[in-house]
């Protein structure tokens, strides 16, 4: 079955980096796009960034000229690199993709202080 788990969330201070990952099973990986999404404090969930087979990317933006998304389709993960954070990103991240159904992961935590 379709799994999603992403990793790599934590605290840091306004200025700082976080580099977050996602490791996918359970369907072929490579077809798909990839997306990052995330929810921050009394917010709905926002797209944050997009990377689709080709490895053709779209950002939000917010995060546009801060962030960094990529593929490894040789090991089924999606990265998203965060500069310049600022408070405002401080949420849960989620992987997510389409397939015949929405899948999503669990969530990472960033706070940004």
């Amino acid at each position: 079955h379709v799994q999603l788990v992403e990793s790599g969330g934590g605290s840091v201070q306004a200025g700082g980096s976080l580099s977050l990952s996602c490791t996918t099973s359970g369907y072929t990986y490579s077809r798909y796009c990839m997306a990052w999404l995330r929810q921050s404090p009394g917010k709905e969930h926002e797209g944050v960034t997009s990377i689709d087979s080709d490895g053709n990317t779209n950002y939000s933006d917010s995060v546009k000229g801060r962030s960094t998304v990529s593929r490894d389709n040789a090991r089924n993960t999606v990265s998203l690199q965060l500069n310049s954070l600022k408070i405002d990103d401080t949420g849960i991240y989620f992987c997510a993709t389409v397939i015949t159904d929405g899948y999503w992961g669990q969530g990472t935590q960033v706070t940004v202080s």
